[in-house]
């Protein structure tokens, strides 16, 4: 690491927004030096709680998130949101639209938002996201949220990036709930079942409760009027109310029974509750922000998070080593003539693609072998010297 990128380090490290901003700039633009600052970061990171805020276009995420961030500045928490837009078709960057919809925060130089494009991938975070959390963990936010695309069953990165992930889904959603069966619903810590105040609102979470099999003698941690207590006598759905919490200590203490299983010999598994929200007044927010750290106590509790985190490592490894070889094999292709001029000799039949792959893979692969055999043989002279 040279000099500017330490004074950026520690200008970071002691707070300054700009240096936080410039950082992940660095990140994002994949700068020279970058690997090195992020490399940096990691020992100042394990700190944020790390939300991620997604479902279907529409549902109103962005309204939510600037909720969420001035209820955690109420509570004297700092924030920092990554809103994941989609990419410009002409310049590759963020379109910049979520950031139209976080006016509540304006000036508040304790939450600080940031726009990153998708660039294009399909699990709807680009590789950079996950370094400009760590900047973000490194700088001290409290609470870190990453609002993605929207995009559908595809966008499921988020897992991997965040402790806790809440899915919105809009009223009346019918069918496309269960279009959304397959992926992106899965991955619910929370649901939210946010614009509560329109018609479809109680349809919508009893769609999500006979979905996730709520209903069939499993007890539900939801809460507001939706909780697994909240039928009437005589087996009816009660009328839904708004999320304004009044049933949340019902509907908490199910979650806490329906959470830590039937057998206290059995892992301990979480149940995804249901919430509901009206983002444009604030409506169930309180309620949504309790389920959010509920979630997290039971991670924590639970031991679970340190296995998220191991797990979340081993995918930032495996990424870092997709990207590295995907860098060296193209240099490979160029010194063989470029894919262009080998996409030419496939077609008029002088080879083939597998014999090409092979031709290319040939010097990295020999590459790594003897890079193994000398690690092996360093490790046996070490232990070697130990005995």
């Amino acid at each position: 690491m040279n000099a500017d990128e330490r004074e950026l380090l520690d200008a970071l490290l002691a707070g300054e927004h700009r240096a936080l901003a410039r950082t992940i700039s660095k990140i994002e633009n994949r700068a020279p030096g970058y690997r090195e600052l992020v490399s940096a970061l990691y020992a100042h990171t394990g700190n944020a709680d790390v939300i991620g805020i997604t479902g279907s276009p529409g549902a109103g995420k962005s309204t939510l998130v600037d909720k969420l961030a001035e209820t955690y500045r109420e509570r004297g928490e700092t924030v920092g949101i990554i809103a994941i837009d989609p990419s410009s078709p002409f310049t590759g960057g963020a379109v910049l639209g979520d950031r139209i919809r976080m006016a509540s925060t304006i000036g508040d130089m304790d939450v600080f938002v940031r726009s990153m494009s998708a660039r294009g991938t399909l699990g709807g975070l680009s590789t950079a996201t996950a370094d400009a959390v760590k900047a973000m963990d490194a700088f001290g936010k409290d609470k870190i949220i990453i609002e993605t695309v929207g995009a559908g069953q595809n966008e499921v990165d988020i897992v991997r990036t965040a402790d806790t992930v809440a899915v919105l889904v809009p009223p009346g959603s019918g069918d496309s709930i269960q279009t959304l069966k397959a992926g992106i619903l899965e991955i619910a810590d929370v649901f939210a079942v946010n614009k509560a105040d329109r018609d479809g609102a109680d349809r919508t979470v009893q769609e999500l409760r006979e979905m996730l099999h709520i209903g069939e003698g499993v007890d539900f941690g939801g809460s507001g009027h939706h909780g697994a207590d909240a039928m009437a006598d005589d087996g009816t759905e009660p009328t839904a109310g708004t999320g304004d919490g009044n049933g949340a200590e019902n509907g908490n203490a199910d979650a806490d029974a329906g959470r830590a299983g039937n057998d206290t010999d059995s892992p301990a598994e979480w149940t995804p509750s249901i919430v509901e929200t009206v983002a444009t007044d604030g409506t169930g927010v309180d309620t949504f922000i309790d389920e959010l750290a509920a979630h997290r106590s039971f991670l924590v509790d639970s031991g679970t998070h340190a296995e998220k985190v191991r797990e979340r490592y081993a995918e930032e490894i495996r990424t870092l080593l997709r990207e590295d070889i995907n860098t060296l094999l193209e240099t490979e292709l160029e010194e063989a003539g470029g894919v262009e001029d080998l996409a030419e000799a496939v077609r008029t039949g002088d080879t083939d693609p597998y014999a090409i792959a092979t031709e290319v893979l040939s010097p990295v692969a020999a590459c790594l072998e003897e890079a193994t055999v000398q690690a092996r043989g360093l490790e046996s002279e070490s232990d070697a010297d130990r005995q």
